[in-house]
């Protein structure tokens, strides 16, 4: 949510700052600006809408030389849409300049005390506050009157700031939402993600919670929220810089798609030792797995729903009870944990804010905490006593592919270290597991090459007003996540359903000609979908269904069925996921929605 991008040193900086916030679009946003030092004043552009906009408002940049500056893409919290509540926020006399991303918890006592002392506000955001608390207490030393402001406030923040009394420093603070800062050999960066500054540089610093950055064109200088000078290490980003690009295909989304099956190998491949997983960042003996008596798995969104799908795996191979809980709720319902439990948090980013507050809940609890997170140096995987990560490359759609099919890997891999530790996979069934994982990718590949058949399908349901996705067991947790790809891309309401509950008051919504997505990949309950099938046929419905080559019986109760490749039922999801994703991309493009970008979404949620 949000991005900020700040540059200085030899170059023109707004350029540089508009390229990078062109990296973060995919974050979500609905405004943007910029905040440059003139060589005599800070110059400030605001527009709402896209970033073209503001590209088109500044000429590319050129309308606003310096050196110095920061940047801004805003996705409304407080305050509707408008060039007023846009980012950059400045004091009366313009002379500081704040961008913010997060939430000032505490901004409505902040700004009435403010308003006590004379200051006037002009936007409805809790930015503001903080561009006047900052007047307010400087006295001629920056890094003073920052500390003192973030002694003050309460929320989460990641700001840069910009000071025309002195500008040849930029300042970046951080508390509970993430930012980075690079350099290179003209300048410094500051960035909310690593694509904003790839292709400059790619040695970065995370800052953590209730740090300060001083950054000036030749070097870097770090703080502690009490003023005390800090030594961090730099992080190396090995990403490949073409992975940040679109590379031909229409949208990120689908390139994306594309890179599942690498991606699974590159998640796979480092834990395969001879014929054995080799999980070396769990830090524990096979002795502390075998007394793991319960997990907990804790996410949001498509991450959840991964979530989900271990739940199953994990209690049908290792025999294991699993708690899956949505972040936002897990903390809030003081969930009991006890010894030999054990945390899971699934995330991305390594940002979500409410996964985050889960892992620190847990961790104030007590209990060990591992991370599943795609991201290098985040605040779960510093944060986690152990992290696991998903090697899924930088992914750029909001409506994530990539790094959900290498979040179930992972999970798979998980189980499967537990089920063999504990007992319960002897040699012959643990290899054909194994095998089983690693055929994912190269039948991956074949479901991909299916794109025109789905793209043909896909376009007699552009102007549905109802899909709804159905199935039990493992297949119920992919409907969750079909479902979710559609709604969120295409704006078509859409609903999954546990099968077997379709009686307690869905099948009311079934009407001639409404599409039911039927998934069916158990073999054990192949007979109970196919039932459910008829019910639903029975009411009018069409009726997709996915499977698995073997269940030739459902093509007499379904109108349309997509077969996947032969694999082991507990890795269905990482088969049938694909034909639902190519499904939701194709009638998302078919509308003529911005499948990149939906309305009213965010890649990373970093505020609760």
């Amino acid at each position: 949510m949000c991005g900020i991008v700040g540059y200085i040193g030899n170059d023109q900086a707004a350029p540089i700052i508009l390229e990078g916030l062109s990296k973060l679009e995919y974050r979500g946003y609905d405004s943007a600006g910029m905040a440059i030092f003139n060589g005599e004043a800070i110059q400030t552009r605001k527009a709402i809408g896209r970033l073209k906009v503001l590209e088109n408002l500044t000429r590319g940049g050129e309308t606003m030389p310096g050196c110095s500056g920061i940047g801004h893409t805003r996705w409304a919290t407080h305050g509707a849409p408008s060039d007023m509540n846009a980012h950059p926020h400045t004091n009366a006399a313009g002379t500081i300049a704040v961008v913010h991303n997060g939430i000032i918890e505490n901004y409505i006592p902040l700004r009435k005390k403010m308003q006590n002392k004379g200051y006037h506000f002009v936007s409805e955001t809790d930015t503001e506050v903080l561009a006047h608390l900052i007047d307010y207490y400087y006295k001629g030393n920056p890094l003073e009157a920052i500390t003192k402001v973030l002694h003050r406030v309460e929320g989460s923040y990641a700001l840069g700031i910009l000071f025309a009394d002195h500008p040849d420093v930029i300042y970046a603070a951080r508390k509970d939402s993430p930012l980075i800062v690079g350099q290179n050999e003209n300048g410094c960066f500051i960035a909310s993600d690593v694509p904003a500054i790839l292709r400059y540089t790619r040695t970065v610093y995370y800052l953590d919670n209730q740090e300060v950055a001083e950054l000036t064109k030749g070097g870097l200088r770090f703080y502690s929220v009490d003023e005390e000078e800090l030594t961090k290490e730099s992080t190396n980003i090995d990403w490949d810089a073409d992975a940040a690009e679109k590379s031909g295909y229409e949208h990120f989304m689908l390139k994306e798609m594309y890179e599942q099956p690498k991606t699974i190998t590159d998640t796979i491949s480092p834990r395969i030792k001879g014929n054995d997983i080799v999980i070396e960042e769990l830090n524990m003996t096979d002795e502390e797995l075998r007394a793991v008596r319960k997990i907990h798995i804790v996410a949001c969104g498509s991450a959840y729903h991964a979530g989900v799908t271990g739940k199953y795996v994990l209690e049908g191979l290792a025999r294991i009870p699993v708690e899956v809980d949505v972040a936002s709720e897990f903390r809030y319902r003081d969930p009991i944990l006890g010894d030999g439990d054990m945390i899971i948090v699934i995330s991305q980013s390594g940002e979500t804010a409410d996964t985050l507050a889960a892992l620190r809940e847990s961790k104030a609890r007590g209990q060990k905490v591992l991370g599943i997170v795609n991201v290098v140096g985040s605040s779960i995987a510093r944060e986690a006593d152990a992290c696991l990560y998903t090697w899924a490359g930088p992914e750029i759609a909001v409506a994530t592919t990539k790094a959900y099919s290498a979040q179930l890997t992972a999970l798979y891999m998980l189980a499967m270290k537990f089920a063999k530790v504990r007992g319960l996979l002897d040699g012959k069934a643990f290899g054909d597991l194994l095998r089983d994982l690693l055929c994912l990718p190269d039948q991956i590949e074949l479901l991909l090459g299916q794109k025109g058949k789905i793209q043909h399908f896909a376009n007699r349901y552009l102007g549905a007003r109802d899909i709804f996705f159905i199935g039990r067991g493992i297949d119920y947790a992919i409907s969750l996540e079909g479902s979710l790809k559609l709604k969120e891309i295409s704006y078509i309401h859409s609903e999954a359903y546990a099968a077997g509950e379709l009686k307690h008051g869905t099948i009311s919504l079934i009407e001639d000609g409404t599409l039911v997505v039927a998934l069916s990949t158990q073999p054990a309950l192949f007979q109970k979908t196919i039932s459910n099938i008829v019910e639903v046929k029975a009411r009018g419905a069409f009726v997709m269904a996915v499977t698995s080559e073997e269940n030739k019986a459902i093509e007499k109760a379904s109108d349309y069925v997509i077969y996947l490749p032969e694999s082991n039922p507990y890795f269905a999801n990482s088969l049938a996921i694909i034909p639902l994703q190519l499904f939701a991309y194709y009638v998302a493009v078919g509308r003529g929605c911005d499948v990149d970008k939906p309305r009213n979404l965010a890649k990373s949620v970093t505020v609760e």
